[in-house]
């Protein structure tokens, strides 16, 4: 995978480039600090296809955060930084985005991110003990990775299936009507992946 630095980039904010316009959009400088966050061209071959499915740049912002964590993992202060100039916007307006919705990650997730629905539907039919059924499965607490790095759980408020109470989704597959059987057989087919 090739990567843009930014090593040969001079003069930032005064006008004086060494680089001509066209590379300076590929460059994306974390604007308030002297880090540089490198975007690979694929990822951003990827942002200027999404752009183009919507008539307003920053229609894109869910669909290229989403893309950025894809390749990435999470979304780090500095890519927040990279997609808010890549779409020309205020970076609180991407930060307030991906603080909003519980599928975006701001730090590191196992291989396997468990999240459990604790919300109405969800508590009434169980969703907290199932919560602390895969809790103990899998040795660690809400927010924490096992120590293989292979799983990663977090407490959800909702994920939409109301109607399948109570609900997981690891990754991004859904486990309906969840009972502990169901759950512990879930486990298993993770763990025989890894």
């Amino acid at each position: 995978m090739k990567r843009r630095a930014l090593r040969n980039l001079t003069g930032y904010g005064t006008g004086e480039t060494t680089i001509d316009s066209r590379e300076r959009t590929r460059l994306l400088l974390h604007a308030d600090s002297l880090f540089h966050f490198m975007i690979s061209d694929s990822l951003l071959a990827k942002f200027d296809s999404i752009v183009q499915n919507y008539p307003v740049r920053r229609s894109a912002l869910i669909p290229i955060l989403l893309t950025t964590q894809e390749e990435l993992g999470y979304l780090s202060e500095e890519s927040i930084a990279a997609i808010a100039r890549y779409l020309e916007l205020p970076e609180i307006e991407v930060y307030e985005v991906v603080t909003f919705y519980s599928m975006l990650r701001r730090r590191p997730v196992g291989r396997h991110h468990v999240q459990v629905c604790t919300n109405i539907s969800c508590l009434l039919l169980g969703g907290e003990e199932i919560f602390e059924h895969v809790a103990k499965q899998l040795g660690i607490k809400e927010g924490e990775t096992t120590g293989d790095g292979q799983f990663s759980l977090t407490e959800v408020e909702c994920l939409g299936a109301c109607c399948n109470a109570p609900v997981m989704q690891v990754n991004y597959t859904y486990h309906n009507d969840l009972t502990f059987e169901k759950v512990d057989q879930v486990l298993r087919e993770l763990k025989k992946r890894t």
